[in-house]
């Protein structure tokens, strides 16, 4: 990404987070250097994806978010909702992609100087770390328009994790709605629209490298059905990432409710809730319960951890349908079957 635009784009974000206060100071820091390393590489996409992700994300946090703030309380004592982000929620949304845009950014530069006149653009069936970028987008997305939306719904949620999916309180880690369902599926769909506006796909113009074997032909090109196909894919495998958020929350995380009030009770910064207060007296130690999970992981692990499975997993799933081989996407040279 060309500097002239990079440089005021990640200024501009930074004083939107400050001035919102939708990220703490370490939390802009972070998601400072985050902006600057997706800048690094020579798409636009990936950026804007970002952008688009922080953008959408704080919009839906303020949402209703008073009316949002009744319905669960703070380990804090305050009521609950969601306050500035941290660098560790920042970090458990984007570190995955992170890295991915780092990898794909050394892999265009070892073949720009090895393969001679490689096209600017992304051959279809190759490159499998795009897949794994725009997966992570689309999956945390899908999981941030489902939790902050999904809490208003007027329905109940349900259990996931449950085998009757029994009813539980709003906030509850694995509770589904179908408001979230479809709030998940939409936030996806605005990563799967503009990953199909900005990615620079290889069309009919294709120049191929000199010494390849092979013409321009169908399957090494995007048309617009592939195009339509990619938009349905980012769309519905970012709602599944919705989906394995909500089982890993339900099952690994534990959901603390104050018995007094039936409140879900929400962790500081995506941080467990101790099931005693540490400002309780003795008589109230047993005001806190779990509602549901083991309490292993914290909320920003299960993000992680969701995350890093969808990105991963859109890999592997699309290095299947795409023949290739599972180690591909770290081959330097892996282009038009040149491995």
């Amino acid at each position: 990404m060309h500097p002239y635009l990079a440089v005021p784009a990640t200024l501009a974000l930074v004083v939107r987070a400050w001035s919102n206060k939708s990220l703490t100071p370490t939390g802009i820091i972070v998601a400072a250097l985050t902006a600057l390393i997706h800048a690094l590489h020579p798409w636009n996409v990936f950026f804007v994806l970002l952008v688009v992700f922080f953008l959408g994300g704080t919009a839906v946090t303020k949402v209703k978010h008073d009316v949002k703030a009744q319905l669960t309380s703070s380990s804090t004592g305050a009521s609950g909702g969601e306050g500035p982000r941290t660098y560790i929620q920042v970090l458990s949304n984007s570190i995955v992609a992170s890295v991915l845009v780092f990898l794909h950014y050394r892999q265009l530069l070892v073949q720009a100087r090895t393969v001679v006149g490689r096209p600017a653009c992304w051959p279809y069936g190759q490159e499998l770390l795009v897949v794994g970028i725009i997966s992570n987008y689309a999956a945390v997305a899908a999981d941030t328009f489902s939790s902050e939306l999904g809490i208003l719904s007027k329905s109940k949620p349900r259990l996931i994790t449950s085998l009757g999916f029994r009813v539980v309180p709003p906030g509850t880690n694995g509770g589904i709605t179908l408001t979230g369902t479809l709030a998940g599926f939409f936030g996806a769909f605005t990563i799967a629209l503009t990953s199909a506006v900005l990615l620079p796909f290889c069309g009919s113009e294709i120049t191929l490298p000199q010494g390849f074997q092979v013409t321009a032909r169908e399957e090494n090109i995007w048309g617009l059905r592939a195009k339509i196909l990619w938009m349905l894919a980012v769309t519905l495998w970012g709602g599944l990432g919705s989906f394995l958020d909500s089982f890993l929350g339900g099952w690994l995380q534990a959901s603390v409710i104050d018995s007094r009030t039936g409140k879900v009770i929400e962790g500081s910064g995506g941080k467990k809730v101790p099931v005693r207060s540490p400002n309780a007296k003795k008589e109230d130690d047993s005001s806190r319960k779990i509602e549901s999970g083991l309490g292993l992981l914290d909320n920003n692990t299960v993000n992680l951890l969701m995350a890093l499975i969808m990105s991963v997993g859109g890999m592997i799933v699309v290095g299947y349908m795409w023949n290739l081989p599972l180690g591909s996407f770290l081959s330097s040279n892996a282009w038009y079957g040149n491995t």
